[in-house]
């Protein structure tokens, strides 16, 4: 009876097995269908086709051709008129005072304001290219971090795929102890369960796995039908220098910290351009009055000039504003320089936590797990160990594999991240090459 228990009992939960294999049977398929997935071409594919790098480097090709636009001079005026003497005919030719007026004007800018005007508009450009470095910057470290999250979800698939067999030993243990009469059936259904559930696990991972997928493509700015591969296994990257060299990398390198200080030059030049408001500009006329009969032709020049009388209004509050758009740029800087510093120390101390653990995983956890698992299954398999212990020992084997491949990823996507702080993480192409090549054209 109790070995009918058994087979009815398995039979059922194979049933469930097969649904499940029959789940996870495309991400085995799509496994082997696939190549492999390399991070460098990614990366150069992620700098030519992103959008973001685009826009970026658009926004960045309009604020340098305002520069010339900038300092150059409004356009000229030309004027053309008539004047006639009387209502009731045209006198033109007939009467001195009737004529045809021609005139051209140009309005010229108090001395400094078009330099003023072209600085402002040379440093817009010169923090829309940080922007655009920054832009590249941060397109490398998101296909990195994806990349290396998809290396992690492959990893974890291969993981939970192997040790499916050891539960399935657990299992075989367990059903040979029940039939003997040495164990309960209760035994038998916690380790098929637990098979069970990692199957499960397996389909939650594929599910992940196409997410971030579909996430990578679109950083890389690829066809979202394309396949990707699997990832090949990274060596871990070196640590880049000490903490206190990539603060000193970032505070020097980092377009944030470039973009604010093109920000605060230009509110500087800004402050400048609302003092010269103050002063008037001219604007010079040339006229000729051309009559004809015996009237001679005449000509004028003119000069025109606007007064500032409402400066309390306009200038004054020009250069108020100027002042405190100049006190904001300051404080941004010093804020990016504070969040900058930061984020480099919170991520080299997630590098150094990482391979402290990694080193512990490695060299004592797995290894101790392995055998402590092994040998519980042995006393289990004799009587001397329950079956619950055998399973809480396996798990935490998986566990502390998967914890060591979690902080392997952890810890290259933190040197991504320094590297996009530091500004050393797109040197898979030339700044600037692209927009240098569009300008010739």
């Amino acid at each position: 009876m109790r070995n009918k228990n058994i087979i009815i009992g398995g039979a059922g939960l194979s049933m469930v097995t097969a649904a499940l294999l029959l789940c996870a049977a495309p991400v085995i398929a799509a496994d082997g269908a696939v190549g492999t997935l390399e991070l460098q071409p990614l990366i150069s594919e992620a700098l030519q086709n992103n959008h973001d790098v685009w826009v970026a480097e658009s926004r960045w090709q309009s604020s340098s051709s305002k520069v010339k636009l900038a300092g150059s001079l409004p356009d000229p005026m030309v004027m053309i008129g008539y004047q006639n003497e009387g209502w009731n005919q045209y006198t033109y030719g007939k009467m001195e005072g009737a004529q045809w007026m021609y005139s051209v004007s140009q309005m010229f800018p108090f001395p400094g304001k078009r330099a003023l005007k072209e600085e402002m508009a040379e440093r817009d450009a010169e923090t829309a290219a940080a922007m655009h470095r920054a832009a590249r910057l941060g397109a490398v470290a998101k296909v990195k971090e994806l990349y290396y999250d998809l290396f992690l979800t492959y990893k974890d698939l291969d993981l939970v795929r192997e040790r499916t067999s050891l539960f399935s030993r657990v299992e075989e243990a367990a059903l040979a102890r029940y039939a003997t009469g040495m164990g309960q059936q209760q035994e038998v259904l916690m380790a098929q369960t637990e098979k069970y559930m990692l199957l499960e696990r397996e389909v939650m991972l594929d599910q992940k796995r196409k997410a971030l997928e579909a996430m990578l493509t679109s950083a890389v700015g690829r066809d979202q039908s394309a396949p990707l591969g699997r990832p090949v296994e990274p060596d871990p990257a070196p640590v880049p220098a000490s903490e206190e060299e990539l603060v000193r990398q970032a505070l020097e390198n980092s377009p944030e910290v470039a973009s604010r200080e093109r920000m605060l030059r230009a509110s500087e030049a800004g402050i400048h351009m609302a003092q010269k408001e103050y002063y008037p500009d001219v604007t010079l006329a040339g006229t000729v009055f051309s009559r004809s009969g015996p009237f001679e032709d005449m000509w004028s020049l003119t000069a025109t000039f606007n007064i500032p009388l409402y400066y309390k209004s306009r200038q004054g509050q020009a250069l108020a504003s100027a002042r405190a758009m100049s006190s904001a740029a300051v404080h941004d800087l010093a804020g990016i320089k504070t969040m900058l510093a930061s984020s480099v120390r919170e991520n080299y101390s997630m590098v150094r936590s990482a391979d402290q653990l990694m080193d512990l995983y490695r060299t004592g956890l797995i290894p101790k797990t392995r055998q402590d698992f092994e040998l519980s299954l042995s006393g289990y398999r004799t009587g001397k160990v329950e079956g619950i212990i055998v399973l809480n020992r396996l798990k935490a084997f998986l566990d502390v594999e998967t914890s060591y491949w979690t902080q392997f990823a952890a810890r290259e996507k933190a040197i991504a991240r320094l590297e996009a702080l530091t500004g050393t993480g797109d040197q898979a192409a030339p700044q600037g090459e692209k927009h240098e090549q569009q300008e010739t054209r």
